[in-house]
């Protein structure tokens, strides 16, 4: 649970004199009052902090810094007045007016800060893992974490956290290490990663349950992922980056970078293999990976590619799924890859996504399709318009009847 590592975490919006401006040097985060019931009442000087910018166009950076949490009234016959302090970092030089704070404290008393742009699917993403309400202006939000209000840390925790970088402890550590032991130090290819992920989970049926077994499907594979990559790294690392006597500074970026991309090409094919794998089971006809107009090749055409190029085939009985683990702003790829087929249909991990960015969906014919599991971290009017897999499914086996 998510309490395994935080206590709490309080949420506000930045004001002018909290961001570092020409007309504004103060460093202090202000109207913090609410802190006190996860504070307390000591002061703390210079806790180590994490701060952390996250953006849904311009990425993400970390700085270490720390905050000070004071009463500046101590010891006089006044009530107690307390300030929050933070260090000047690459972070808070960057936060504007508006934008979203996030205080989170870790169960060993340092502290996260977290600053993102408002109204966009990170900040959603955020407020959903701790359990916030959107603060109003001027106003803190706050949130324990207790046996009332937790997150588990299931697929969905796990892909926000990832965007922190905090990497949780994994209870069938264990079990997973089992089950990666045959492949050494080498990563097999991507389907057999897959259908060992499936094969480990024999209780989970596509068949009864498909929204539920792509995500356990994909929180498997994820899991013996992570551990496989821990043993590799540790490995690289352990044998040093030396060239000649010298420190190979080129050689240690290259093997970074082919880290975070085997990551996100990975689970992309993760994503596709698993969906295979349910419409394996829910016995529906598709093609995976065809060539279209243009050499596109749109994820899964259903009933198939032969239907599609056939223009005897009735338009209105294809259908189209892109399949993105991530969207951001490429979902836009998808407008482009049936031409046949007028209302495309793209299926996603992420939770959470903006309301601007669903509307303009909407407005351009495209049906987001999003496990169950993942619609809570959407907001109600939001929920009324997405699908799930199995009501995707059913549209589909419709359409070939």
């Amino acid at each position: 649970m998510l309490s395994s590592l935080f206590v709490g975490a309080v949420a506000k919006r930045l004001t002018l004199v909290e961001t570092i401006t020409e007309r504004s040097n103060q460093h202090e985060f202000q109207g913090i009052q609410s802190l006190r019931q996860l504070l307390g009442e000591d002061d703390r000087k210079e806790v180590p902090t994490r701060f952390i910018w996250l953006s849904d166009e311009d990425g993400s950076f970390t700085d270490e810094g720390f905050l000070s949490w004071s009463n500046v009234r101590k010891g006089k016959p006044r009530s107690a007045e307390f300030h929050l302090y933070y260090s000047t970092n690459t972070v808070t030089e960057t936060m504007s007016v508006g934008d979203l704070l996030i205080i989170a404290l870790h169960r060993d008393g340092s502290l996260l800060a977290i600053v993102t742009p408002a109204a966009g699917t990170t900040q959603n993403q955020l407020l959903w893992l701790f359990g916030l309400e959107p603060p109003e202006e001027q106003k803190v939000t706050i949130q324990h974490l207790d046996a009332a209000h937790d997150t588990e840390l299931g697929f969905v925790a796990r892909y926000v956290l990832d965007e922190l970088a905090i990497e949780p402890e994994e209870p069938e550590a264990v079990r997973l290490d089992q089950l990666i032991d045959p492949f050494g130090l080498v990563f097999p290819k991507a389907k057999v990663f897959s259908a060992l992920a499936r094969a480990s989970l024999p209780e989970v049926s596509a068949a009864d349950d498909p929204d539920g077994a792509l995500v356990d499907w994909l929180d498997r594979e994820e899991q013996l992922f992570r551990r496989l990559e821990r043993r590799v790294v540790a490995d690289r690392v352990a044998n040093g980056f030396q060239a000649s006597g010298v420190v190979d500074v080129d050689g240690f970026l290259a093997f970074s970078l082919s880290v975070q991309n085997r990551r996100k090409a990975r689970a992309g094919q993760a994503l596709e293999n698993h969906l295979e794998a349910v419409f394996e089971a829910q016995r529906v006809r598709y093609t995976r990976g065809a060539e279209t107009e243009n050499r596109n090749k749109p994820d899964f055409l259903f009933p198939g590619v032969a239907e599609y190029r056939d223009a005897d085939f009735p338009a209105k009985w294809l259908t189209m799924l892109g399949a993105k683990s991530t969207l951001k702003d490429r979902w836009r790829q998808v407008l482009s890859e049936a031409e046949r087929i007028d209302q495309k249909h793209l299926l996603t991990l992420e939770p959470g996504i903006s309301e601007n960015q669903t509307d303009e969906m909407q407005a351009k014919s495209l049906q987001l399709v999003v496990p169950r599991r993942l619609h809570g971290t959407f907001k109600p009017a939001q929920q009324d318009w997405l699908l799930d897999l199995t009501a995707f499914l059913a549209l589909a086996n419709q359409r070939q009847d």
